[in-house]
């Protein structure tokens, strides 16, 4: 069999070069490339002048901790418990207050900015924003420092692909927590009846005549202008390509979609609620949503509803990651959390059922041992050629930040 080059983008080609070497360092590799979105340093915003200091660690008299978190993005039983978290608080001791409360980037940051410049209390412990916003807040001096004294797991068991950042070098201020895809997510049958095709196949299958009005679009800037860049041939993690001129071009062209009415809304990870009552039929999507949605949605008759696919011209590729502001008083509880998904056991578990990329070598191992199948499943532990498929979009200047979220956002007061 010929040899496939290997992509020209010199991150891509280091981790894909790991991937082919073993299977663990295929999976280190894999992580890697999610988490390089949260590598790349933002300066769009200056350190505060005068240096927060860390709350006071109250953990060891208050057995507590608050934890906001995407939707979707924890195991759950049939009655609405995670059993993962609720296995660690029996083992801990420690309650855990979890909540649904990121539903994209931007918003979630324009809620908890005020408390975080001041090193007041945000209402939360510990947080899972994405890569570019995680390294957003710690630019700017924001984040505690974890003690990987407490995290015995984590050191032994994060991939080694996530390390050597020159601003984090050792993962203490921002550690990963999942990894994904930004595809193509729709309603199987629906998609069918509209367009007599059995799936989209590409960012140009949205746009067409038979889905007017029942398209949906993440509102986060670098997963769908990120995929319409990549449809029009840009490489997102090359400053040569993925210019100021080529991301307007991509603006513009979403801007067109909204205005002619082909678009229905712009939302962050409540866009599954669109696809669950059929406003939409698909949309731009994360790749572990739609498992979800599949397990709420599907039937007996019909257990799979909803797909996910990788348009042609490749998919974006982001990492969250845990995150503990400067105003937290039970890091020390938030550490033990940590360490606890850091066990591979666990963290097999939970990416078994929310089908998304852990950075926790020795997981797929024992997801082998679980259910074989899925330890194949390319969307939870993807290999060399899924990895080729997927970009990262490329590090801001602080101008280019400013310039390209501000396009966005009033894109989105219009949509």
């Amino acid at each position: 069999m010929e040899k496939r080059e290997l992509p020209n983008d010199p991150m891509l080609r280091e981790l894909i070069d790991l991937a082919r070497k073993t299977q663990i360092s295929r999976r280190a590799a894999l992580a890697g490339v999610g988490g390089t979105a949260a590598a790349l340093t933002l300066a769009s915003c200056a350190p505060a002048e005068t240096a927060l200091t860390p709350a006071v660690d109250v953990s060891d008299t208050e057995p507590v901790l608050v934890w906001h978190n995407w939707t979707a993005y924890m195991d759950e039983d049939d009655e609405g418990n995670y059993p993962t978290l609720e296995r660690f608080e029996q083992q801990s001791g420690i309650t855990v207050d979890y909540k649904i409360e990121i539903d994209d980037n931007d918003t979630w940051y324009a809620k908890v900015k005020d408390q975080l410049e001041l090193g007041q209390d945000i209402g939360a412990d510990v947080a899972c924003p994405t890569g570019w916003m995680a390294q957003r807040i710690l630019n700017l001096g924001y984040l505690q420092q974890y003690d990987d004294a407490n995290m015995p797991n984590k050191v032994a068991n994060l991939a080694p692909s996530y390390l050597g950042a020159p601003e984090d070098p050792d993962r203490t201020y921002v550690i990963p927590w999942q990894a994904g895809f930004a595809g193509i997510g729709y309603n199987k049958q629906a998609y069918r009846d509209a367009t007599g095709k059995d799936a989209p196949g590409s960012i140009a299958d949205l746009w067409a005549a038979e889905l007017k009005g029942r398209v949906g679009l993440l509102s986060e800037m670098r997963d769908s202008v990120g995929l319409v860049l990549m449809s029009q041939g840009i490489d997102i993690t090359s400053a040569e390509s993925l210019t100021e001129d080529a991301f307007m071009v991509a603006i513009e062209a979403i801007k067109q979609q909204i205005d002619g009415g082909q678009i229905f809304n712009v939302r962050g990870n409540s866009y599954l609620d669109d696809l669950a009552t059929g406003n939409i039929i698909a949309a731009t999507a994360w790749s572990g949503d739609i498992t979800v949605i599949n397990a709420n949605e599907g039937t007996e008759d019909n257990p799979e509803p909803y797909g996910f696919v990788f348009p042609d011209s490749g998919v974006t590729l982001w990492a969250d990651w845990f995150i503990t502001p400067m105003g937290a008083t039970h890091k020390k509880n938030v550490e033990k959390l940590i360490n606890y998904y850091y066990d591979p056991v666990n963290a097999a578990e939970l990416a078994l059922w929310v089908n998304y990329i852990t950075p926790v070598v020795g997981a797929q191992d024992v997801a082998a041992s679980i259910d074989p199948a899925l330890a194949e499943n390319q969307l939870i532990f993807p290999n060399a050629d899924t990895l080729a498929k997927s970009k990262a979009f490329r590090a801001l200047t602080g101008q280019e930040e400013q310039r390209f979220s501000s396009a966005w956002q009033n894109l989105l007061l219009g949509a």
